[in-house]
């Protein structure tokens, strides 16, 4: 129970801290701005309750994990249930904090793609669904690996926070204007319950579906890896 509840916090923090800066501050910090947000939100949470629960705060991890033979089978259930928990607890003190200055919700950082989500944004582009698939799977498969290697017997552990805090800024860096930059379901889930985006909801499977693909590739991947070494 206190590793769920562990997980449920570091997750309410990367979504209020992510996602609040996105829909709070998006038009003044930029991409950039919102990236380091990401990142900086890992950072904190990683050193917070890492030596609880290890702070997956990812569904998409914590299957990683789980399939890499870091997580047991007992667990895993826990912590995806306790993420979406938090993630959707923060979403709501988000959408409550906008209704309370009288903004409107929009799309609420929500995960999309393709012109019609993004309503010809600036910085936006006009992704198909193959493509923001790829995308998604492809940058947690490399999240996934850079958060085993960190964390493996070997690695330098008191780095291991902030290296995949830089990670997930570089992916967001890369993926902001492809997605809203997912990797994470828990966090996917949580924005468009709230969203105003009518294809919010609609488009969700691929930013549920891709990260755990692109995830349990990785963890296949890096079994692999690793053994190879012994």
């Amino acid at each position: 129970m206190k590793k769920c509840f562990a997980e449920l916090i570091g997750t309410f923090i990367l979504v209020l801290g992510g996602c609040g800066t996105a829909v709070f501050a998006g038009g003044s910090v930029g991409f950039l701005g919102v990236s380091l947000a990401f990142g900086l939100t890992i950072v904190a949470a990683a050193y917070g309750i890492g030596g609880i629960s290890g702070a997956h705060l990812n569904p998409a991890v914590s299957v990683g994990a789980f399939v890499a033979g870091r997580l047991s089978a007992k667990d895993l259930g826990g912590y995806i249930v306790s993420q979406v928990i938090g993630g959707i607890l923060a979403a709501a003190l988000i959408a409550f904090i906008v209704k309370s200055y009288g903004g409107e919700l929009g799309t609420f950082a929500a995960n999309g793609y393709g012109a019609d989500f993004f309503g010809g944004a600036a910085g936006y582009q006009d992704l198909s669904l193959a493509g923001a698939f790829a995308i998604e799977a492809v940058l947690t498969f490399i999240f996934l690996i850079v958060i085993l290697g960190v964390t493996s017997k070997g690695a330098p552990g008191s780095l291991a926070g902030l290296a995949i805090g830089l990670t997930l800024a570089l992916i967001h860096l890369i993926s902001i204007p492809l997605t809203n930059t997912s990797v994470n379901p828990a966090r996917s889930i949580s924005q468009a319950i709230f969203s105003d985006n009518t294809l919010a909801l609609p488009q969700l499977w691929v930013f549920i579906v891709a990260p755990i693909v692109g995830a349990t590739l990785a963890a296949f991947a890096w079994k692999w890896l690793s053994s190879s070494e012994k």
